[in-house]
């Protein structure tokens, strides 16, 4: 497939050397950072003519490019299919480019169920997917046509999708149906609040850490003087929360692949672009951090008695993030916090720990 006939390629801005747009180049690098901008919005009944994203790249190209050391490509525009199977069809083909040469690509724009192609994009390449949602929806509506309603029902529900772990993060009980939500739980996948994120990145930072798929609907980040997201919503993670929480994707041991969704590319807002390239930024710096990590990591055992159980816990001497569980591979671990386990030396031991 030749990728021009269905990218529109950047324009050239000039800036500092000391910018991140400096060294941003527009052809797929091996271990690079890859971000494509979509502009197809059908799934969430919006339309899919091209938009310009050129504001938003002026607020990202000029911040700082730091000491990051991993190469970041612009590839361009996708342009919207006929349908929009045809233009998951398109993204779900440029994606596996990236993944052949271990890109990780950062899908920007369009509406939420281009999760659906950025999960099977992935699944071609790996099986047993950790994927994290960050969204104050939890839709699981049938449907034959894929929208951003029934896409999650597609990846869970499908017979061709091995998914290892799902972790649905930012739910508000008050905008969901309660048959959605009892469901998710029933089949043991984690849930997380909005409240149990507000102000620190500490409780749900374990479900990031070895999230291969992350994906962010900007739904649930409030609206602040014009409409962030294609769904406004009063409540959300305020502006300061979503950059922390970007940054702490980007540290996700095995990110190959992001999205960021349902973002209001329709709105005027200098304030909004700046928030989106914020967030764009503070990914790229969370992988570059990631990236300079040691390989190898040592780690300290604890054990915990609850219930006349003993349980044990593991703390990376590196990292100072914990593990659940006594494998000698840290794979089989589960990732908790610090409060996990000082939870548990009082005689509280999580579900999620037990389940399996």
């Amino acid at each position: 497939m030749n990728f021009e006939d269905f990218i529109i390629s950047p324009r050239n801005f000039k800036t500092e050397n000391w910018q991140i747009g400096h060294r941003i180049t527009k052809d797929i690098k091996e271990d690079s950072i890859v971000l494509l901008f979509v502009s197809d919005y059908r799934g969430a009944n919006g339309d899919a003519e091209v938009q310009d994203f050129t504001a938003i790249r002026k607020e990202f190209y000029k911040l700082s490019q730091l000491d990051f050391e991993i190469p970041v490509v612009d590839l361009g525009d996708l342009v919207s299919g006929k349908s929009v199977e045809d233009s998951h069809y398109i993204l779900q083909e440029v994606l596996s480019a990236c993944h052949y040469k271990r890109a990780i690509p950062v899908v920007i724009g369009g509406s939420n169920d281009f999760a659906f192609s950025l999960f099977s994009a992935l699944h071609f390449h790996q099986k047993n997917i950790s994927y994290t949602q960050l969204s104050n929806i939890i839709s699981l509506k049938q449907g034959e046509s894929i929208s951003e309603h029934t896409f999650l029902s597609k990846i869970l529900g499908s017979k061709n999708f091995q998914i290892k772990n799902y972790h649905h993060l930012g739910c508000q009980k008050h905008l969901n149906e309660a048959d959605s939500v009892k469901l998710i739980k029933e089949v043991e996948f984690d849930i997380v609040r909005l409240a149990e994120m507000m102000n620190s990145t500490e409780k749900t930072e374990p479900f990031f850490r070895k999230a291969d798929l992350v994906t962010v609907n900007c739904d649930a980040i409030e609206s602040f003087s014009e409409s962030f997201s294609m769904n406004p919503q009063v409540n959300g993670l305020n502006r300061r929360e979503i950059c922390a929480y970007m940054k702490e994707i980007g540290l996700s041991e095995n990110l190959k692949s992001v999205g960021i969704f349902n973002y209001n590319i329709y709105s005027e807002n200098q304030l909004n672009h700046q928030l989106l390239a914020q967030m764009i930024w503070y990914l790229i710096e969370g992988i570059n951090i990631q990236h300079s990590h040691p390989k190898e990591r040592s780690y300290e055992m604890f054990y915990v008695l609850v219930e006349d159980r003993q349980y044990a816990f593991k703390r990376d001497t590196f990292s100072n993030l914990w593990y659940f569980g006594d494998d000698d591979n840290i794979e089989n671990c589960i990732p908790c916090s610090r409060r996990d386990f000082d939870e548990a030396k009082k005689g509280w031991l999580s579900p999620r720990f037990t389940k399996a």
